[in-house]
């Protein structure tokens, strides 16, 4: 095994949160300078901008993940990874068929910009993307892992958008992958924490909405054969050698 260091929760200038400086390019440059071997693009809502990360990574030290930071009908965010962009746009399509069509507003939200590897804006999408779809949290979880896609419940620790600050407390065989704790904690609190999320594997994440977040610190230890997808599933349920390390240690 070897170790890697992985981001699952990086956002670009596809969030309307996120920073005008969340290029494709610039994004993989922070992460070679900081020594980040894997993240996934996760935006609000969509997976657009996994294309634009992807080919500015390509013959780079990094592999890059499409992902969606799902919002569900409770407010309650999950990150949903996938191995192929084709199956993360099939699972964007099911996301966008529950989005109300609420017009984003560019001077409150922010803009939600599509783009390739240089930076070359697409389009804008027009439609708000920072909102709850008409699903819940369980049916984005189902729906994630019948596509074959890995599911982890965002910021557990947070007091909003978070599955514990709504619904209180995680059961367990809920069908999930892990759970993420934010990269703002101080060890003694991720240990708090680490007591109310029963024994599912915890990674620490980014949540990077500008280049500064991105950082070795804030991001989580894995060892893995390689750096794929399936080794990153084996590694968060501990199966074959593959295992995350604690975050805080």
């Amino acid at each position: 095994m070897h170790l890697y260091w992985m981001d699952l929760h990086v956002h670009t200038v596809l969030s309307p949160c996120a920073e005008l400086e969340m290029g494709a390019a610039d994004i993989v440059g922070r992460c070679l300078d900081e020594g980040i071997d894997i993240i996934a693009i996760a935006d609000h809502n969509a997976a657009a901008n996994s294309v634009a990360v992807i080919n500015a990574a390509k013959g780079k030290p990094l592999t890059v993940l499409p992902a969606l930071e799902v919002q569900s009908r409770e407010d309650i965010h999950t990150l949903c990874l996938f191995k192929t962009v084709e199956e993360a746009f099939a699972f964007q399509d099911w996301v966008w068929a529950r989005l109300a069509l609420v017009k984003n507003d560019p001077d409150l939200f922010g803009f939600q910009i599509v783009i390739d590897h240089e930076n070359n804006i697409l389009e804008e999408v027009d439609t708000l993307l920072l909102q709850g779809i008409d699903a819940s949290v369980d049916d984005v979880i189902e729906k994630t892992k019948c596509m074959g896609g890995i599911a982890i419940l965002a910021h557990v620790d947070r007091p909003a958008y978070s599955y514990l600050a709504v619904l209180g407390m995680l059961h367990p065989n809920m069908n999930i992958d892990a759970v993420e704790l934010s990269a703002r904690l101080t060890a003694q609190e991720a240990l708090y924490w680490k007591e109310n999320v029963l024994d599912y594997s915890i990674i620490r994440s980014s949540d990077a909405h500008r280049l500064n977040d991105i950082q070795r610190c804030h991001s989580t230890p894995v060892y893995l054969e390689e750096p794929s997808f399936n080794d990153i599933f084996f590694a968060l349920h501990r199966y074959n050698d593959r295992r995350v390390k604690w975050p805080w240690s």
